[in-house]
């Protein structure tokens, strides 16, 4: 049974990282210059303008997940830039710092089972009925907007005690 259990939470696991990595060639793409007008568009389609792209201020209490999405990636990217073997504990302080809910993030465990260092460390903060979902691995950094899963918690499999 024990076995099972393991398999089971390795698919799980498995197939959310892949999901993640999947995701992660998916990004915005902001225009460098502005859109073409039907002048100057004679031989190429017709552009819309696009909105403008709002400065990281902070983060958004009345916001969704989405909307909070580029201040949770700049938070952890710089944090992961100036110490890429960063841990758990460390990415939660700084995402609290920065104004996250801690009563609604979940975290990964950073050790293994015998005591070393994990390959990667998963972490998530909900907003309301969305998930901002992170994963850390050495100076890799990859995040994702997913819907919260039905038991209202946003990583599946084990994770550690957010009690500091």
């Amino acid at each position: 049974m024990r076995r099972t259990q393991t398999s089971v939470w390795a698919a799980a696991a498995f197939a959310f990282v892949a999901s993640i990595v999947a995701l992660s060639g998916c990004t915005a793409q902001v225009p460098t210059s502005p859109p073409a007008t039907a002048a100057s568009a004679s031989s190429s389609p017709q552009l819309s303008a696009s909105p403008s792209v709002a400065p990281i201020l902070g983060y958004l209490s009345s916001g969704t997940a989405q909307a909070n999405k580029p201040y949770f990636d700049s938070i952890t990217s710089a944090l992961i830039a100036a110490n890429n073997s960063v841990d758990g504990k460390a990415i939660i302080d700084s995402l609290v710092t920065a104004g996250f809910d801690k009563a609604n993030m979940q975290l990964t465990p950073d050790k293994t089972s015998i005591n070393g260092n994990a390959d990667s460390v998963l972490f998530s903060v909900r907003i309301g009925n969305s998930c901002l979902l992170g994963q850390h691995s050495g100076a890799e950094y990859v995040s994702s907007v997913q819907a919260a899963l039905k038991s209202g918690n946003c990583l599946v499999g084990q994770t550690r005690a957010i009690n500091w």
